[in-house]
């Protein structure tokens, strides 16, 4: 179910992140429903680095990362709602650990909202803790920089790390 995404599965990624975004609205989060998903070029640019997962009927969910400092960070991973809660995101998470053990990293990191239900508290159940900044590398830095600049730090936001040691 889970397979490398393909130049074909662009614009269904698009819409996934804006039905997946939508859900916001119902924590006052109106800005984040209403943002625009990456442009087809943007999406582009990490091909090789995303992963869709796919019934058969195409992709439901996505996951797309970086090398952050050495690590794998996941700069987004969204399940459509009609998919949501069948363990899609704990699965593309997984295929990102497999990927980033192979390429030496030594954990996941990430940025999210703290507070919403289906970040910061899930990403604690997939085994990430939150970093203090002591503890944010230069690239996670910049990242969380960049999200402040575009208004994302009106809500609680943090950065998450997985260790991912020996499989």
């Amino acid at each position: 179910m889970i397979r490398p995404a393909t130049e074909a599965d662009l614009p269904a990624l698009r819409e996934i992140e804006r039905a997946a975004g939508l859900v916001f609205a119902e924590f006052g989060m109106t800005a984040i429903a209403e943002d625009e998903p990456l442009s087809i070029a943007e999406l582009r640019a990490y091909l090789g680095r995303a992963w869709v997962a796919d019934p058969g009927s195409g992709p439901v969910a996505y996951l797309i990362a970086d090398l952050v400092d050495g690590n794998a960070h996941v700069e987004q991973v969204s399940v459509h709602p009609s998919h949501a809660r069948r363990g899609l995101g704990r699965a593309l998470i997984e295929h990102l650990a497999v990927w980033a053990r192979e390429r030496g990293c030594a954990a996941l990191t990430l940025t999210t909202f703290t507070e919403v239900p289906w970040n910061g508290p899930y990403y604690r159940r997939c085994g990430f803790r939150v970093l203090d900044d002591a503890e944010l590398t230069p690239g996670l830095r910049k990242i969380r920089a960049a999200e402040a600049e575009h208004g994302l730090d009106r809500w609680p936001r943090a950065c998450l790390r997985r260790e991912l040691g020996p499989e």
